[in-house]
């Protein structure tokens, strides 16, 4: 309940202030990703129930809805965690009825996890080398070098303000910096298509502004971003495009401010 009051609160009275030049709406272009009637069944329920959708390139995309509305669900499709049961997914102009978690490096997809998936007892930095190792079964097998990516390496470490702590086993850092690894475990993967689950939960303010500077510099590189993000301020101030989920089904698209006005959206996501 007292969450649902702050995203109230949040929609009703946050400005929108945006951290980064994000583009207009008429810079909308071609897709990059494609959903076309696509359905994922748990125990007879439909987290996502015959959805068709697009996610625009080069934008960054706020994917919001209340708990249960499928966020997670197809995120966890598109990044090949979950195998739908029925549908289309294009990426790129490549057809696939689903996506396989090993070949999102081939579609030059990245994401994080909400939970986190960082190997506790292993330093930062081979948390950082590790994301970058082949996931092809003979490939993985061989030793990833840091002379390829040191100049990767040693950006994302500045990026993440975990230059200081590069050789600490990621189970003795601080709440936000460990969230800070998750994201820099993305970036080290240098992909085109970023998906970033819940990345401001349970941050200090300071740590906020340093995850919207990093999305602020993929956003200049032409990236793709989708955030899961339940904070509408954050959705406001660097997201140019939103997607509204709602019992699996699309609810409403397109900008944020003209979607977070909608009656619909109000009265399903904020109860307002």
């Amino acid at each position: 309940m007292m969450k649902k009051i702050k995203d109230i609160l949040n929609f009703r009275k946050q400005q929108t202030v945006p951290v980064c030049d994000i583009n207009p709406p008429s810079a909308y272009g071609s897709n990059i990703i494609t959903i076309k009637d696509l359905t994922k069944q748990f125990m007879g329920i439909r987290a996502i129930d015959d959805l068709s959708v697009n996610i625009p390139q080069a934008m960054t995309i706020g994917l919001i809805g209340s708990n249960g509305s499928g966020k997670t669900t197809l995120v966890n499709i598109l990044t090949g965690m979950l195998r739908p049961d029925a549908g289309e997914i294009t990426v790129r102009d490549k057809k696939r009825s689903h996506i396989k978690a090993n070949e999102l490096r081939k579609y030059r997809i990245a994401r994080t996890f909400q939970d986190g998936r960082l190997i506790e007892q292993i330093s930062v930095v081979d948390n950082l080398l590790l994301s970058v190792a082949e996931n092809d079964l003979v490939d993985s097998l061989k030793e990833v070098s840091i002379k390829d990516y040191q100049d990767r390496l040693e950006k994302v470490l500045e990026m993440t303000s975990l230059t200081e702590h590069r050789h600490k086993n990621a189970e003795e850092l601080s709440y936000g910096l460990r969230k800070l690894l998750e994201i820099g475990r993305v970036l080290m993967q240098d992909a085109d298509i970023y998906f970033f689950d819940e990345p401001f939960s349970g941050l200090f303010p300071e740590i906020v502004e340093q995850v919207c500077e990093i999305i602020c510099g993929l956003q200049k590189q032409g990236k793709t971003i989708v955030i899961i993000e339940h904070n509408m301020g954050l959705i406001r101030r660097l997201c140019n495009y939103t997607i509204v989920l709602n019992h699996g089904k699309l609810l409403a698209e397109g900008n944020p401010e003209e979607v977070l006005q909608s009656k619909a959206v109000r009265e399903s996501y904020l109860g307002v």
